[in-house]
């Protein structure tokens, strides 16, 4: 399968001002095809392939005035532009014909430089590399100095520049990981070791076995400082740079609660994949609950990431991974029994069934009647290991070793 481990990139005096300019180049010539694409269709006309873009918006465009300085940047870099755009009209196409999965793709907007994300993609054929001193040499850029939080496992076959809304550089590399060799490196668990997980926002999770993982709530813990911050901005003049570096304020306090949640999410996942051969959890509604009085603590929680997360690990790995109906009464059945007691209000932690009188914690009897509603109980080797395709995640976790947070029970 494929991963993308991301480092983060300190570019030094004028190297910042280059890869603004292969930013901006790129950005030209996506918008270039995107109106290509749009005139075509306005004239009834067949859209142009890639081939034939290439030619106008490149090679031609290079020897006009107006675009001659695309000749400063590396052509792999816009070569992969058109790339990009030819992949989103597919994806477009695909989406609007039922062919693809999940939310349906618009059209492709054109870019802007205000956009918060930035990015530009090398291929072998740009010939980059990193040098003996360990740094990341970039075409018509030069050797950024990089902080290289581990090893890459293999070579990798493209590396992307991404500049995020909060100022800060990273080199993504695309890595093929062998499953042979990435399950060698982890000891394999009991042969009939599972986990049922129940997600919540009291507790994050709560494990079948009766573990209780707190649940963070670093948005909520940093909403002080991201009401500062924004209430600094709005008192700003619009177009000011005071207005711009309060911006850039704003957007590195938000990315430190989002580093922090995927940090504690890397933990737990890799720590229950590691600890289980199958994991199951509840398919839940996220884009629904977003939608109500709940919104700020279900976003709060990621509770998609982290299953996500699960997900690619377990295949990496060879574990189970099971996920269940979100119509699956998992809090109204007796773990027990099997008695069903009907739905009960969010007040009510603990319940008493009245067919066996055995006292349930709510959210420990869900997490077990999760694990019991994947066939998990008996065996985990039942479990389905391969859940399918996983598309490249964009990182893994950088800390390792470092325990999780857990509830008394």
């Amino acid at each position: 399968m494929q991963l993308r481990y991301a480092f983060r990139l300190y570019p030094e005096p004028g190297q910042p001002a280059a890869l603004a300019g292969a930013f901006g180049c790129a950005r030209v010539v996506f918008n270039d095809a995107v109106r290509a694409r749009e005139d075509a269709r306005a004239a009834g006309l067949p859209f142009p392939n890639a081939a034939e873009l290439s030619k106008r918006l490149i090679t031609r465009a290079r020897q006009t005035a107006e675009r001659c300085w695309l000749s400063e940047v590396s052509s792999v870099v816009l070569q992969q532009s058109l790339r990009d755009v030819e992949g989103a009209y597919k994806s477009f196409f695909a989406s609007h014909k039922g062919e693809r999965k999940g939310k349906r793709v618009g059209v492709p907007r054109f870019k802007s430089r205000k956009d918060t994300r930035q990015s530009i993609r090398f291929t072998a054929n740009a010939r980059w590399k990193i040098t003996e001193t360990g740094r990341l040499s970039l075409p018509k850029i030069g050797d950024v100095r990089a902080k290289w939080s581990r090893a890459l496992p293999a070579v990798p076959s493209s590396v992307t520049v991404i500049l995020d809304s909060a100022g800060r550089y990273f080199a993504s590399f695309v890595i093929d990981t062998d499953s042979d060799t990435d399950r060698a490196r982890w000891n394999e668990p009991e042969p009939d070791s599972a986990i049922g997980i129940d997600l919540g926002l009291t507790h994050f999770a709560v494990l079948s076995d009766g573990t209780k993982i707190c649940s963070p709530r670093f948005l909520r813990r940093a909403e002080k400082k991201l009401m500062k911050a924004q209430r600094e901005l709005s008192r700003k003049q619009k177009g000011s740079k005071n207005r711009a570096k309060a911006r850039s304020k704003v957007a590195r306090a938000h990315a430190a609660v989002a580093d922090a949640r995927k940090e504690f999410h890397h933990q737990l996942s890799t720590q229950l994949i590691r600890e289980n051969q199958a994991v199951a959890v509840e398919d839940l509604a996220v884009s629904g609950l977003a939608r109500t009085w709940l919104a700020k603590s279900v976003h709060d929680a990621g509770w998609s990431q982290f299953v996500a997360m699960l997900q690619y690990k377990a295949q990496r790995y060879g574990r189970a991974f099971v996920q269940i109906g979100r119509f699956e009464p998992t809090s109204q059945v007796c773990s027990t029994c099997g008695h069903r007691d009907g739905p009960k209000p969010l007040h009510v932690r603990e319940w008493t069934c009245p067919a066996c009188g055995t006292l349930h914690d709510r959210d420990h009897n869900a997490a077990i009647n999760v694990k019991q509603a994947a066939g998990l109980a008996a065996s985990a080797c039942g479990a389905p290991v391969r859940p399918g395709l996983v598309p490249a995640q964009r990182e893994e976790t950088g800390s390792h070793g470092t325990p999780t947070r857990t509830c008394a029970a």
